[in-house]
């Protein structure tokens, strides 16, 4: 599942050429270059943060609950969560400084102490319903979205004069940056402002709602005893979130023939249907989990190490992605093009593997895992840590 990080991510980090209206990919290239691009508009760009957000809030209740089983008080764990969620936003603003001002573990610790406080022992019809309020608001920010992109390409002389900036000046001023002390402010501040701004954009909270829901029926715990539940979800999400990211992938292959201004006009619909395909790519992971039960080959229990420490392989690949593309590094991100960056991002993740694969052999956490826990338990939970 890194893999779709890395792969989303990598883009942010090359810098010095025009990229789209509303995503990173650049806008010149080679027609392999299109063709993945489209790919990655599909399949992962607004679809592997939702499943993570899932997951996130799938493991929220697992926490709790094995923290009441074990007869700590509800509102030591809350404590916990808290602490927790703290933690996360401190390693977001650390990894925002540092390396990425994409970053998402700020964003999904922001999500965290707002929605434990408001909604954790809500019951899950509570939960159902705000999570469709929000979405019908999506739904309705994606069909005004839509209506405007129509208006310009019907009335294209009013929006002629109208100035559309991408995300390249962001990059230009982070990845770009002739030194890294001149990259850490411009990171910070463009952090801080998505991350606000992840949270308020809906797709998060409404994962994280939908993974306390699935983790109160166990769908993920025991994957075998719900393989229908989760191939319907799979078979409903995916479609649906594919389908949502069509439009913007034919307009990046030229296909679809609308001016540049107007290009804007489906990422909002990108957005509603990617938080379906990310919680259907769970239901898939999940089957193949619940296939290879019995007999994991080495190769898969390896993969699967990298996901119990996913903290720790996030951080590095942000890590490969600032040295190798950034100017302040070796500057592969001024000339390389969507192909290199993606082969990059794979090569960076297949890495990992077997970093995980010797992490796991020794019975040991990722070193993100261990800070984290050391933060989240404090004194409450000492066996714990």
């Amino acid at each position: 599942m890194l893999l779709l990080i890395a792969l989303a991510n990598v883009s942010w980090h090359l810098w010095g050429r025009e990229t789209g209206i509303t995503h990173a990919h650049l806008v010149e290239g080679s027609a392999l270059d299109k063709i993945l691009q489209a790919l990655m508009m599909i399949v992962v760009d607004g679809r592997s943060y939702p499943l993570f957000a899932f997951l996130f809030g799938y493991g929220m209740v697992q926490f709790f609950r094995s923290r009441t089983d074990r007869g700590l008080p509800e509102r030591t764990v809350r404590r916990m969560l808290r602490r927790r969620h703290w933690a996360m936003l401190l390693f977001g603003l650390v990894h925002a400084a540092l390396l990425f001002m994409g970053d998402v573990l700020g964003a999904y610790g922001l999500a965290g102490l707002l929605l434990v406080w408001i909604f954790f022992r809500r019951r899950d019809r509570t939960l159902l319903v705000w999570a469709g309020v929000m979405w019908a608001v999506l739904a309705l920010v994606a069909a005004l979205a839509l209506f405007g992109g129509i208006m310009t390409i019907l009335f294209p002389e009013e929006s002629a004069s109208a100035q559309f900036a991408g995300p390249s000046g962001m990059q230009d001023l982070t990845s770009g940056a002739p030194g890294f002390l001149a990259s850490v402010l411009p990171r910070l501040g463009i952090w801080a402002v998505l991350t606000v701004a992840q949270v308020a954009g809906l797709a998060i909270p409404i994962a994280i709602l939908l993974g306390w829901v699935a983790a109160r029926r166990r769908l993920l715990d025991d994957p075998g005893s719900h393989r229908a539940a989760l191939r319907r979800i799979a078979v409903i999400g995916i479609p649906i979130g594919w389908a949502g990211g069509l439009p913007s992938a034919l307009y990046t292959l030229g296909i679809l023939d609308i001016p540049q201004q107007a290009s804007w006009m489906f990422s909002a619909l990108s957005s509603a249907t990617g938080i379906a395909a990310g919680i259907g790519y769970a239901a898939v992971f999940a089957l193949i989990a619940a296939r290879l039960q019995q007999s994991r080959p080495p190769l898969v229990r390896a993969i699967a190490a990298v996901g119990e420490r996913s903290l720790t392989f996030y951080l590095w690949q942000s890590v490969v992605f600032a040295i190798v593309l950034s100017n302040w590094g070796f500057g592969v991100g001024g000339w390389a093009g969507t192909s290199l960056a993606l082969l990059i991002a794979a090569l960076t993740w297949a890495a990992s593997i077997p970093m995980a694969a010797l992490l796991a052999s020794r019975g040991a956490r990722g070193p993100a895992e261990r800070v984290l826990r050391r933060l989240t338990y404090g004194r409450d939970d000492r066996a714990a840590r």
